[in-house]
């Protein structure tokens, strides 16, 4: 884990624990899991007695109970850890056994879920340095945290009855499932859930969902090869992708398809290639190449028999240099995690509820207009031209819940707003703010949006789908330079040692510039760089500038609190050049009776009282002396 920071679940620390166990020379029994049917289930029992056994104990201890041990020789490992080490059991997880061979390809990943992982495994030549104690670490809403368990596991008839290797002596899978189950609750509660959130709780990346239907890559080349390149770049840098049929209906889950498929089961993606097939042509000196994506299938059984299957007819194009590696198809549905260099910043946050307009948090989706704005706000900048951003949201892992017939996530998602360059206090009013999003709300653990925005301030809105619901929540913004993510707090500027000599603010003004037109050209290639500058009361914003136009559309917003109310708003417009050239201005007195829709202004010169220049703006500015109204 290098130096992160890693929290003990349930104030439980391993090495205390390790420790005790050792000195007492006694197998670590944990009362925080215990081995009786609490730790199974909540709702539905095994269908068999469960016994809960432990791999060999180690005869310096002496005393085992009988019928406690299950397996000769165990071992975490045996010749490493590979995806093909796991089977599913009885238990519906594919997606988390999906997750967990998708973690077996990277070892840089598995170490970190897997600590010391030399030090945890069973020594037959140091036995006394065993204790039945092991721990794994997860990311859990922010954090990593460390979640220790005892070696005993359910079994019956003697076998392991949820997930387990293919060897029989090997317990990494089934060891790294009960603590996974233990973060859960019990085992029951990992019966249904989704292989990308599996994948976030073990590195702790972002997940993205691609339905490959919405995308039209079932018939569009193009489509398939920019997929293709996508997934082939994040598999080469690490990340993690599997892959599941969408059923169509609940009695279409797990249906098989004639191709072997099962819809709604969970396959992880191994590897992502492209292969050459047939001879080298003399005449191009290249053979044809194939994308391909091999899958993998947790039950272990069950594969796809179709085109390029494992006795296919196709396999008779490929080389022996090329028989090594395997391919299928591209399927319904894929997610993925995504590993790049991004600027992170991440926030907690709450949606609570409180009688006072002003202080409520739980103001529910932009359907509720009246009180939409009472969630929590914070604003970030792109300071890019453009710039690809990734925004995560995600609630508290309500599993833990489901004992108590609880447990469903809540029905999340955000809004984006463009707003003004300067602001610093939270939006009351959507009057001028441009909408970003146009967001489909879920009741997913996690929710996400990745884009280009164009420079500027954004205003992002986490909310419930319905107002009055409190929970938990972070928000992750990634971008390819710092966004100085961060909460509004205020709802106006509070009182300050200016304010004694200067006066407090009276009157605010939102002020946004749509477009200039008609601009005179400024050299000789008949160009014109436009660019905006507001000011108020020694206050400045200052737009991008417009490459060789003389007609520009800015869309840039402004916010000025005024403590003389008779502090005109001046707006210039200025061409970008070695030696910056002044185009004209308009100046505005901001008074809350002044009309609100949008307005074109002639430009004049410095002073309003010279002669008109060339060229036009549109403006739409709304002002009021209450100052939490805009």
């Amino acid at each position: 884990m290098g130096s992160t920071l890693v929290k003990p679940f349930k104030n439980q620390k391993y090495e205390d624990l390790k420790r005790q166990c050792l000195e007492e020379k006694k197998l670590f029994e944990d009362s925080e899991f215990p081995a009786s049917d609490v730790s199974l289930f909540y709702l539905n029992p095994p269908l068999a007695i469960v016994e809960w056994k432990r791999p060999k104990i180690q005869e310096h201890l002496r005393k085992p109970c009988k019928n406690t041990e299950f397996c000769e020789d165990p071992h975490l490992t045996i010749h490493g850890i590979s995806s093909h080490d796991l089977h599913q059991g009885s238990l519906g997880n594919c997606w988390f056994v999906a997750a967990c061979s998708c973690l077996a390809l990277r070892k840089k990943l598995w170490q970190k879920v897997i600590p010391n992982i030399k030090e945890q495994d069973w020594d037959q030549k140091k036995p006394e340095k065993y204790a039945g104690i092991f721990h794994f670490h997860f990311w859990c809403f922010g954090e990593w945290i460390d979640v220790v368990i005892d070696d005993r596991l359910p079994t019956i008839d003697n076998k392991l009855i949820y997930c387990h290797s293919k060897e029989p002596n090997e317990f990494w899978s089934a060891l790294l499932e009960k603590a996974y189950a233990k973060m859960a609750g019990c085992y029951e509660a990992l019966d249904g859930g989704s292989t990308a959130e599996a994948i976030v709780d073990f590195t702790g990346a972002v997940a993205e969902s691609i339905n490959l239907i919405d995308g039209n890559y079932d018939h569009s080349i193009i489509e398939q090869v920019k997929l293709f390149r996508e997934l082939l770049k994040v598999h080469k840098r690490g990340g993690l992708t599997s892959c599941y049929i969408m059923p169509s209906s609940f009695s279409d889950f797990e249906v098989q398809t004639d191709m072997g498929l099962v819809k709604g089961h969970a396959y992880s993606v191994t590897s992502v290639l492209k292969m050459s097939i047939g001879q080298k042509n003399l005449c191009r000196g290249k053979s044809e190449k194939l994308f391909m994506i091999r899958l993998r299938n947790p039950w272990g059984k069950k594969e796809w028999n179709g085109a390029w299957s494992d006795e296919s007819e196709e396999w008779k194009k490929v080389t022996k240099s090329e028989c090594t590696r395997l391919g299928l198809t591209l399927e319904n549905n894929g997610e993925f995690c995504i590993h790049k260099t991004w600027e992170k910043k991440m926030m907690r946050g709450q949606w609570t509820k409180n009688p006072n307009a002003m202080l409520n948090r739980s103001g529910g989706s932009l359907n509720n207009e009246a009180t939409f704005l009472q969630n929590p706000q914070y604003i970030f900048d792109v300071k890019k031209v453009e710039d690809k951003v990734l925004i995560s949201l995600q609630q508290k892992d309500q599993r833990i819940h489901r004992k108590e017939g609880a447990g469903d996530n809540l029905v999340i998602g955000f809004e984006i707003f463009k707003v003004e360059e300067n602001r610093e206090y939270r939006l009351h009013q959507l009057k001028i703010q441009e909408r970003i999003t146009n967001f489909t709300y879920l009741n997913n653990r996690t929710v996400y949006l990745k884009g280009l925005l164009k420079q500027g301030r954004y205003l992002l809105i986490p909310t419930t789908f319905s107002p009055n619901i409190e929970g938990e929540f972070i928000l992750r913004l990634f971008t390819d330079v710092p966004s100085a993510l961060r909460e509004l707090n205020l709802n106006k500027p509070k009182l300050s040692c200016l304010d004694i000599l200067l006066g407090v603010p009276k009157r605010m003004s939102l002020i946004k510039v749509y477009r200039v037109e008609g601009l005179q050209s400024q050299n000789s290639h008949g160009e014109t760089n436009p660019y905006i500058i507001m000011k108020c009361e020694k206050r400045k914003i200052q737009s991008p500038s417009q490459k060789g136009t003389g007609t520009a559309v800015f869309n840039t917003q402004a916010v000025f609190y005024k403590r003389n109310v008779d502090s005109p708003i001046i707006v210039q417009v200025w061409h970008n050049a070695l030696f910056d050239r002044f185009l004209g201005e308009v100046r505005l007195s901001g008074s809350p009776s002044n009309p609100r829709d949008l307005q074109r202004y002639q430009l004049h010169g410095r002073d309003q009282q010279e002669a008109e220049v060339t060229g036009q703006i549109t403006i739409k500015i709304l002002s009021s002396d209450d100052l939490v109204e805009l």
